[in-house]
């Protein structure tokens, strides 16, 4: 696994005062604070963008690997992470002008190679969708979709509404929860930096229900933009699938039926990278959903820097 190693500037680690985020720094955009760490030189940029419920530095080691072959970025949309607070959910134009306004803010010049996992994966989308010409390329780590519940089985379609957790009804973790849970975030970032390691995990702990509401607004605004935002733009694009076990559809799921929902996952993003003419889709076998970036990175970093070799021969 690739060790993540970059400098922590002083003040600005987990026992600092709040001057700065962990890494990076904070630049004033549309009158907010917003985290942003970029290292490395050169184009294009590669732009990382979160799923729900994780933060730029849970990528950490992704942007370290693209940082040895170009500028790379991490930041934490607001409302997440390090990042002034913003009401949950928002809209992808929200999302898309902020970070459009952010990169420029911070000096990071277009086109950029947008790599997004999930939520970040559609955010991506609707980037390409709006700002064509400032897209080199395009990574889709296990990205949602608009479309995704007419792939799933139908069973699976009809308890979507059961699977949803209610946010006013989820207690506060246990004492024994958050122990069970720090010791598996420390084994799962054993290769991050102590005191990034450290400031990421009391972050997840006591943040965890952002993620949920980053997700509420999927139905009646994320997928209608994105459903009506055009077409994307030809420029190279590779989806990544994860086959690993989802736990929490174990919750409400037989073995077969979670076998037939991978399967429908897998043959929408073969559809989404079919839709483009330089799109590419590739399997990441036993990886899970929400972190296949940290326990298969070079299959991510492959995927990142096989894009870079496309947007560089096609002269992007």
């Amino acid at each position: 696994m690739h060790r993540p190693s970059p400098e922590v500037h002083p003040g600005t680690t987990a026992d600092a005062a709040p001057s700065g985020p962990p890494l990076g720094r904070f630049h004033d955009v549309d009158g907010r604070r917003l985290a942003l760490h970029h290292s490395g030189t050169g184009g294009p940029s590669v732009v990382l963008l979160p799923g729900a419920g994780l933060v730029g530095l849970d990528f950490l080691n992704i942007q370290q690997g693209a940082a040895e072959r170009t500028t790379s970025v991490l930041y934490d949309r607001a409302g997440t992470g390090w990042s002034e607070d913003a009401e949950l959910p928002r809209t992808p134009t929200d999302v898309t002008d902020e970070l459009r306004h952010l990169l420029r803010a911070a000096g990071i010049p277009a086109p950029y190679l947008l790599a997004g996992h999930s939520l970040g994966a559609m955010y991506a989308r609707r980037y390409a969708q709006r700002f064509p010409d400032e897209v080199a390329g395009l990574l889709l780590l296990d990205p949602g979709h608009e479309d995704m519940l007419s792939y799933l089985p139908r069973q699976v379609a009809e308890m979507n509404d059961r699977m949803k957790p209610d946010l006013e009804q989820l207690p506060e973790l246990t004492d024994e929860q958050i122990r069970s849970a720090r010791g598996q975030y420390t084994q799962l970032y054993a290769q991050w930096p102590d005191p990034l390691r450290e400031a990421l995990i009391e972050h997840h702990l006591t943040t965890w229900r952002t993620g949920i509401r980053e997700t509420l607004n999927f139905e009646d605004e994320v997928y209608d933009e994105l459903r009506s935002g055009g077409p994307l733009p030809d420029v190279p694009l590779t989806v990544l699938t994860t086959t690993g076990s989802n736990p929490y559809w174990a919750r409400f799921m037989s073995d077969e039926l979670q076998r037939e929902a991978h399967d429908g996952v897998h043959a929408l993003h073969a559809a989404l990278a079919g839709s483009v003419p330089r799109g590419e889709h590739r399997v990441i076998d036993g990886a899970s959903h929400q972190y296949a970036h940290v326990t298969h990175p070079d299959a991510v970093l492959r995927a990142l820097h096989d894009l870079l070799d496309a947007t560089t021969d096609s002269g992007a």
